[in-house]
């Protein structure tokens, strides 16, 4: 049974942090691109960071660069968001999902075959 856990959310002062972690079980994670995405209230769910299953090639967003950081742990089975600088607008419940072995960072929600049930992120002015 494919299990994707995230944590780390919470309610946070605007230029706070937060770190998001989620555990994979179930899956050879590292034959496994990582995205974290994030759909806020009455949008659509957007990706804000991939990191490619072999660890060289990251995505972000134009709206986190530079202040979102994606990284992995094979040997945890575990990827993070390093979320710094945070503003009103990152509030979201954000999911993470597996995408297996693409050749290059997917951006639609439709490739990644396993989804985690999301963490609020909530970020006040």
């Amino acid at each position: 049974q494919v299990q994707l856990v995230e944590s780390g959310g919470g309610s946070v002062q605007a230029g706070g942090s937060l770190r998001l972690s989620c555990a994979a079980s179930g899956i050879v994670f590292s034959y496994y691109s990582m995205g974290w995405f994030r759909q806020a209230p009455g949008k659509e769910r957007e990706l804000v960071a991939a990191i490619i299953w072999s660890g060289g090639t990251t995505y972000y967003a134009d709206s986190v660069k530079g202040r979102f950081s994606i990284s992995r742990d094979n040997a945890k089975n575990t990827v993070y968001l390093q979320m710094n600088s945070l503003k009103p607008e990152d509030t979201a419940v954000y999911y993470c999902a597996a995408d297996y072995r693409g050749s290059q960072i997917a951006t639609d929600t439709w490739r990644y075959e396993y989804w985690g049930q999301g963490t609020q992120v909530t970020v006040s002015s």
